[in-house]
């Protein structure tokens, strides 16, 4: 198959579903058969430690269709979505889990939806078939994320979304910033949707899913808050800071020696005093943090986060 030929890529990170995958590849390839395009799976192996790569590899040897990476760890999602959206070769990515939740029967209406003139479409998993606290810690965190970020959508981690190439060239996914690719992908310009797609209940294994997981989310908001508006700039953010406290030291230092050298009020047992020369240095040293962020966002510029350890895929230009 010739990357010039694969219109559609379909990417599905993973780690430790074993059993799930059989199913899953079947699933997915009687939905592929109905789209009438030219279709590549590419399936990323985020460190499993049971037989997950062990049964891509019996797949692949089936379908030429599917391309699989293994990493040699486990780097997160946001590490496979990234070489994933690197090595797709479709103008349509569609992204979706690996735990069967997420219905391949969707894709058809998710690239429906992205004709209508969007640029990424997200999933709304209007009716989730998840536990109690899944369900509710989610909607807070759908809630808060749309509430900072004027992102109006209902489920914004969904694993089922669309994207076309534009959108997957343009953001960047490291960290944990997978959860806010629709955000991000608003703060470039691109026009994000969303569609309403069926959720099953797990099937195999365990969620990876705890509270630590929610928690960590409401950092990453703080992360995306930060870097879609301060990102190329963090001296606007650090250097504002800095200079409101570094302001209102001196003005305090001012009144002080107005009263010292004019009223003759001694300062030694003055609180305020110490207060201002605090304000004054915190001052300094936010507009010291903002310069130094200046200068690491220049140096980070297209470092890679992962290491990949095997690939799997037919040679380019090869027919499938």
């Amino acid at each position: 198959m010739n990357d010039t030929d694969v219109k559609i890529s379909l990417l599905v990170p993973l780690l430790n579903e074993e059993e799930s995958l059989v199913e899953l590849h079947r699933q997915i390839n009687e939905v592929v058969c109905t789209l009438e395009k030219p279709v590549e799976l590419v399936f990323i192996d985020d460190g499993s430690t049971d037989g997950s790569f062990q049964v891509l590899k019996d797949l692949h040897k089936r379908d030429s269709k599917l391309r699989v990476f293994q990493f040699r760890k486990n780097y997160g999602k946001s590490a496979a979505l990234a070489l994933g959206f690197h090595k797709a070769r479709g103008q349509i990515i569609i992204t979706m889990d690996a735990d069967l939740q997420d219905d391949p029967q969707e894709i058809p209406n998710l690239i429906k939806k992205l004709n209508e003139g969007y640029d990424l479409v997200s999933g709304w998993k209007k009716h989730r078939k998840d536990n109690v606290v899944k369900r509710i810690t989610s909607k807070l965190f759908n809630r808060v994320t749309s509430l900072f970020t004027g992102l109006k959508i209902h489920d914004i981690n969904c694993g089922l979304k669309a994207y076309r190439r534009e959108v997957t060239d343009t953001i960047e996914v490291y960290g944990q910033l997978h959860r806010f690719l629709p955000v991000l992908a608003q703060w470039e310009g691109f026009r994000v949707g969303e569609v309403v797609v069926e959720h099953h209940p797990r099937k195999y294994g365990k969620t990876k899913f705890g509270l630590s997981r929610f928690s960590a989310g409401f950092f990453d908001l703080i992360t995306v808050l930060f870097i879609t508006r301060y990102t190329k700039r963090p001296l606007h953010l650090f250097g504002l800071a800095g200079l409101v406290s570094f302001l209102f030291g001196f003005l305090i230092n001012v009144y002080l020696t107005i009263e010292r050298i004019f009223f003759e009020k001694y300062l030694s047992n003055r609180p305020l005093l110490f207060l201002g020369i605090v304000l004054i240095i915190v001052g300094v040293q936010f507009v010291s943090i903002g310069l130094l962020g200046e200068m690491i966002t220049a140096s980070r510029k297209g470092q890679i986060d992962y290491s990949v350890k095997n690939v799997l895929e037919q040679p380019e230009g090869a027919k499938g």
